[in-house]
């Protein structure tokens, strides 16, 4: 715990403003709507700083299996190819939604697509025509809504800002409105993280005019693994390669996620005519999407430990089991 004189934690006094000039008349929001602010305020916003965010140095917070540089993308486009089973790539646009500033997963990848798009986090998202719509752990970063069983109902937690810090506190019923996804009982003090947002940017992926395959690399879990094995939520904060529960500290500057629910995802796929959409662990998808291209790295590799060798470890074994992949093909608006 930082010592009473450590400042390090707290909001910046520019955060403080904004905070205050969204907040409601007890200067308190939806956990949401912090951290929509905390993440994606115009100047404020952890993703809207121009700094690096993803890599192992010390300045940065996570890596992801991007960071393993042109294999992750090699291994995607095979997989993408081998999903669609023959098509022509020429006639595909193949689009990257979320890459980091300067940043995509085709970087140093031959691939036959015949066009390229990538689009950041807070452009507008447009498509049409024949498109493989790709993102890596996009979906985990959209503002989810936090409540808690207490007492036999289910309350919604906001942030409050009192004497000059930030605080967890309950929203009085009345003042917000319950989803109907909550189950109608609990454990006391269960804690439930909905990625709300989440399905909402799924519904405007899917509702628009394309074709082709959506494949999105995340990490999430079904309906009934958040109703009844995550009693403590799946919201965490990421700063420097730690993991931490302090979801209000130094906001603006850390990330902020939760786990996303693929029940819920696949659902909007399917209302919108994909067809038999499916998760599978990173692993198990790349090893049965990608099994050539898999198989032809490794006898090249075999002969000793190299780089490439060592990302193929990190991508099917240390972060193989912890992200899923979501896809699912529609031939037919």
């Amino acid at each position: 715990m930082p010592s009473p004189t450590d400042t390090s934690n707290l909001p910046s006094p520019a955060f403080l403003e904004a905070f205050r000039a969204e907040a409601d008349d007890v200067s308190r929001m939806p956990f949401d709507q912090f951290m929509a602010l905390a993440l994606y305020h115009p100047t404020l916003g952890y993703y809207r700083s121009d700094r690096k965010r993803v890599g192992y140095g010390r300045d940065t917070d996570f890596y992801t299996a991007s960071t393993t540089g042109p294999l992750f993308g090699e291994l995607v486009h095979a997989a993408c190819r081998s999903l669609l089973d023959g098509e022509t790539l020429a006639d595909y646009t193949f689009v990257e939604l979320g890459a980091e500033p300067n940043g995509s997963i085709l970087n140093g990848v031959q691939h036959g697509y015949g066009a390229t798009r990538t689009i950041r986090i807070g452009e507008p998202i447009t498509l049409s025509g024949k498109c493989v719509v790709f993102s890596n752990e996009l979906f985990d970063a959209q503002p989810f809504r936090r409540f808690k069983f207490v007492h036999g109902t289910w309350c919604e937690l906001g942030v409050q800002l009192r004497d000059g810090a930030l605080h967890e506190t309950p929203i009085p019923l009345g003042a917000t409105t319950l989803p109907a996804a909550l189950p109608t009982d609990a454990a006391e003090g269960y804690h439930l993280d909905l990625p709300i947002a989440a399905v909402t940017l799924a519904e405007q992926i899917a509702a628009q005019p394309w074709t082709g395959l959506f494949i999105a690399f995340d990490y999430g879990k079904t309906w009934r693994e958040l109703i009844e094995a995550t009693p403590a939520g799946t919201a965490r904060a990421y700063h420097r390669h730690t993991q931490s529960n302090d979801l209000l500290a130094r906001p603006g500057e850390q990330d902020l996620t939760c786990h996303i629910c693929w029940d819920w995802l696949a659902e909007s796929l399917r209302n919108h005519r994909f067809a038999y959409p499916q998760v599978e662990s990173q692993e198990a998808f790349l090893i049965r999407r990608a099994a050539d291209f898999l198989a032809s790295t490794v006898a090249a590799e075999a002969a000793h430990l190299s780089q490439r060798k060592l990302g193929l470890l990190q991508l099917l074994h240390h972060l193989g089991q912890k992200f899923q992949v979501l896809w699912a093909l529609r031939k037919n608006i």
